[in-house]
């Protein structure tokens, strides 16, 4: 498939047949959405733009679509606000996709034994990994969640590194080089999941690309990569690599990708052989309120064939530094309005998702609390390390104390709640306990805080340095 680049794409000529006009009331959507009757794509497309028959968003009508999902959040999960003691270990950078709405991959080439130049970029060996998450689940930590680049070297396992020696033109065909070629050997799939699976920690790994990336040139089933994979540790798989699940869009902005039937094929292989899921949005780029609204449809229909679905967590885009921005096709991401309107209509519009996400990753601490009184119940985990957002410009922060959650939730009203990674076992934080507090789910978890005093404050000299 020919790949335009960012520098190739007119913002003011996408083409797109999809646009966000309907021949339904703004009024009768929102009274639907009241009622619990189930909503249509125009009706959320209606309840997205506040009436698509005038242009910019109604902060009147705004107001009264947040106040029917925060209803509706409290009909359906209550006061308690969800949070998990979590570490992301992603293995590597390498990658040649070519997504232009992302900044966290160096190109492949770069990691190669013969390439001399600087880069900023990494790969883990599955021993590496392995020391990373024993010391994160010494802590107390819980889950680790591994999404990476797609490393040329990467195989399933060693069958299929020798598949995949024998193709023609590997390299073209099946973005394959041998493990050879490079300085650092990422090993299998297999033995990351083996490694990462250590002492008890939920494993949260595989994106539907990755496993994709896991069967090339191979005519294996979603399902048999997923149940090897569950084999070896896997846990549950992420949801993410969705963008929007509109073709026309995944073609401008990630056309190197698995396609929308691709993707819901590998969630749907992931959940035959055992595995919960989660599903997301990445949204505010190139794509409209149409698209949106499909997206939200394909993943409530997936939902009603496996119910497997756990979560579902919208992903504002973060501009800075990707190629979109930084070749004019984008001017920056979605507005205030917008990411409180996508929590809201996901609450309203998936009635057989439990639980929506809410991320002080994207959006900061602030908006993020705005966003528990749009219809969002999770506020995420502690995230030892995140570096993909970073990379992309995101200047919030990468670290989440118990602590922080606890003050944080109460502030407005909540019940904070620690939980496992599928939601089965939870604990509420009585904030006249005392603190600091700490993670008690985990094998290793005592509720002793996941940071020490004096590495909390070192965090924090760190985090205002680099604001300065």
């Amino acid at each position: 498939m020919s790949r335009p680049s960012a520098a190739e794409l007119d913002p003011d000529d996408l083409g797109f047949e999809h646009v966000p006009e309907t021949d339904q009331s703004f009024e009768n959507a929102l009274a639907k959405a009241r009622d619990g009757i189930r909503l249509t794509v125009d009706d959320a497309v209606e309840l997205f733009t506040t009436g698509s028959d005038t242009p910019g968003i109604d902060r009147e009508r705004k107001e009264q679509v947040l106040e029917a999902a925060d209803r509706r959040r409290a009909e359906m999960v209550g006061d308690e606000v969800t949070f998990v003691a979590n570490l992301n270990n992603n293995v590597t950078t390498a990658c040649n996709t070519g997504c232009l709405f992302c900044n966290f991959k160096d190109t492949a080439h770069q990691f190669e034994a013969d390439h001399d130049a600087d880069h900023a970029g990494f790969t883990k060996t599955p021993a590496e990994s392995r020391e990373i998450v024993r010391a994160a689940v010494e802590r107390g930590v819980y889950e680790v969640c591994s999404v990476s680049g797609l490393h040329p070297a990467f195989a399933l396992n060693e069958e299929h590194h020798e598949i995949l020696r024998g193709v023609d033109d590997a390299a073209r065909a099946v973005n394959y080089k041998p493990p050879e070629r490079y300085a650092t050997d990422p090993g299998t799939y297999v033995e990351q999941m083996e490694a990462m699976s250590v002492d008890g920690v939920h494993l949260h790994s595989m994106t539907p690309e990755e496993a994709y990336h896991a069967r090339r040139g191979t005519d294996w089933a979603y399902e048999r990569i997923y149940s090897e994979l569950a084999d070896a540790g896997l846990d549950s798989a992420p949801g993410t690599a969705a963008e929007i699940l509109v073709d026309e869009v995944r073609d401008v902005i990630c056309p190197g990708k698995i396609d929308t039937q691709g993707w819901i094929d590998a969630m749907e292989g992931a959940m035959a052989a055992g595995l919960d899921t989660t599903a997301t949005i990445m949204y505010g780029h190139v794509d409209n309120e149409m698209h949106r609204a499909m997206h939200l449809k394909r993943v409530r229909d997936l939902q009603d064939r496996t119910g497997g679905i756990t979560e579902f967590v919208p992903l504002s885009f973060v501009h800075e530094r990707t190629p979109l921005y930084e070749h004019g096709v984008v001017s920056g991401g979605a507005s205030d309005a917008e990411d409180e309107l996508m929590i809201a209509v996901s609450r309203l519009f998936l009635d057989n998702v439990e639980n929506i996400q809410t991320s002080w990753v994207k959006y900061g601490d602030a908006k993020a609390l705005k966003t528990l009184s749009c219809g969002a119940n999770d506020f995420m985990g502690t995230i030892l390390s995140e570096e993909i957002t970073k990379r992309a410009g995101g200047s919030f922060g990468e670290f989440r104390s118990f602590d922080d959650y606890v003050e944080l939730i109460t502030s407005v009203g909540r019940i904070p709640v620690e939980r496992s990674t599928d939601y089965r076992q939870r604990r509420r934080i009585d904030p006249d306990e005392g603190t600091p507090f700490g993670p008690t789910l985990g094998p290793n978890a005592d509720g002793t805080p996941l940071l020490s005093g004096r590495e909390r404050a070192e965090r924090a000299g760190d985090a205002a340095t680099a604001d300065d």
